[in-house]
């Protein structure tokens, strides 16, 4: 039997993710060219980090693996733990930046340059955060949760999986990267 470790999980989240922040930015680049892009994708792009990558994949991440890091003497506060919670809660405040540009988007005529702007901040935030947990958080705790602790956690991802996504939902948010993907070309 394959055996799947908490951190295979949540890498293997990240390239979904970042899946998600390539068709993000190619409908910014879009846009930047003064091309039309529907704002169904921004919806339906705003939804997926929501439930994906910030409900699902964050939720993990703060109740559960980052309360195991402190367990094992991994400070919430000065050290790393900090810095995801912060970028966290920044990339909620950015998300909602870009659901409020869309809604003004045929109103103010700044909200398609404050779409970009807050779309790009957006990108940049997730990508060197997703590179930080790659490379350095991430590493940490393959060195100090033992295997029945990163057991637990398989079961406690899977958990927050379902409660938050529902059975099926994590396939069907992954189907709407492919939706997004027709709807850009």
């Amino acid at each position: 039997m394959l055996n799947i470790r908490s951190i295979d999980l949540l890498m293997y989240d990240h390239r979904i993710i970042e899946r998600g922040l390539d068709l993000l930015q190619t409908a910014v680049s879009k846009l930047e060219k003064k091309k039309k892009v529907s704002t169904e994708v921004f919806e339906k792009l705003i939804r997926f980090f929501r439930e994906f990558a910030d409900e699902s994949r964050h939720g993990e991440e703060e109740n559960h693996l980052f309360t195991s890091l402190e367990i094992r003497g991994i400070p919430r506060e000065g050290g790393p733990i900090g810095v995801m919670l912060y970028e966290h809660d920044l990339g909620r405040r950015l998300l909602r930046d870009i659901e409020e540009s869309l809604h003004k988007i045929n109103k103010d005529p700044e909200a398609n340059k404050d779409l970009i702007v807050t779309s790009l901040k957006y990108i940049e935030l997730l990508r060197q955060h997703i590179f930080k947990e790659d490379s350095i958080l991430f590493k940490m705790a393959e060195e100090i949760l033992d295997d029945d602790v990163d057991k637990r956690l398989v079961k406690a991802f899977k958990d927050v999986k379902n409660r938050v996504l529902g059975s099926g939902d994590h396939d069907r948010l992954i189907r709407s990267l492919d939706e997004i993907e027709k709807l850009l070309k």
